[in-house]
């Protein structure tokens, strides 16, 4: 086996160098010509495999064995598993976790990420490389769905019949006027078409970004609210239990419903809620049922 000298780096996911999602993705988009807008599309695995033919050009890496727009699980464990390989062949020692990664979920991912700049880093020698050139002119599509390649050969198919038939009405079509204009347009608005795209991809990022927090700060609040519903349950069946009329005249229990009812200073209680209330520790008295004195326990 050949030596590609292979600089190994551990998993380091908490150095303060670590780049936010929206800077890796730039990091990935840049170097490989792509349009990602999520970490979670890094899951299929195609990337990593450009990224070794770009890091070790002569390890014989074969891109037409990467599925670049694959969008089913089947086809991610594929990708991965050549990837593996080409860890293995290379000398790469880290374990790629594929029972996660394909699930596509955004930590799992980025977890890896991490890992595999700094590994980029230690190992990248710098030089030219042309990531369109190097996966033949395949455009990987981003989003729900497949990319049919297909599409264009039947469309062709059905445009030659036509011309056969009919080609004095296609000399028109075939005029080179359009196509006369279009490569000063291209040249003159490629750099501002360009930053546009990086634009766009950013505020993509970000909105993703965004999403993901509230979806985060959605799943808080109903954690928080399931814990004070299950505390407020076990208080609730504390004042019944002393509330029970055998219980009336027990010291103990008085006092455990003092501290039940108990306010903060400060607290005054709503017109017709008076102390005489609190004192009536037994039947009739509301306690914790009452939604007004509710908040107080917490």
């Amino acid at each position: 086996m050949a030596d590609y000298s292979v600089v190994n780096v551990m998993s380091t996911n908490q150095t303060t160098d670590n780049l936010s999602r929206a800077d890796m993705l730039l990091w990935v988009n840049q170097s490989l010509n792509l349009k990602y807008t999520k970490i979670e599309e890094m899951c299929s695995g195609a990337a990593y495999a450009q990224f070794l033919d770009l890091l070790f050009p002569t390890a014989l890496i074969s891109l037409k064995k990467v599925k670049f727009n694959s969008k089913l699980e089947h086809e991610y464990i594929q990708n991965w598993k050549y990837v593996q390989g080409c860890f293995k062949k290379i000398g790469i020692d880290k374990v790629i976790p594929i029972d996660r990664l394909i699930k596509g979920r955004f930590q799992d991912n980025f977890e890896f990420i991490q890992w595999f700049k700094k590994f980029f880093e230690a190992n990248y020698q710098g030089g030219e490389y042309d990531p369109i050139s190097a996966r033949q002119g395949v455009k990987v599509s981003t989003g729900s769905g497949p990319v049919k390649k297909t599409a264009p050969t039947q469309r062709a198919a059905h445009l030659d019949p036509v011309a056969a038939e009919s080609p004095k009405k296609l000399k028109p079509v075939v005029a080179v006027e359009p196509r006369a204009a279009r490569p000063p347009a291209q040249r003159v608005g490629a750099a501002g078409a360009t930053r546009n795209n990086n634009q766009a991809a950013r505020e993509n990022v970000e909105v993703a970004e965004l999403k993901l927090k509230v979806n985060e700060t959605e799943i808080a609040i109903a954690s928080l609210e399931k814990e004070r519903d299950f505390y407020f349950e076990k208080l609730r069946n504390i004042e019944v239990i002393c509330q029970e009329p055998e219980n009336k005249d027990n010291d103990g229990i008085s006092r455990i419903l003092e501290i039940l009812y108990a306010t903060e200073d400060g607290f005054e209680a709503p017109e017709g809620e008076g102390g005489e209330e609190e004192e009536q520790a037994f039947p009739g008295e509301e306690g914790l049922i009452d939604d007004g004195d509710e908040g107080q326990y917490y």
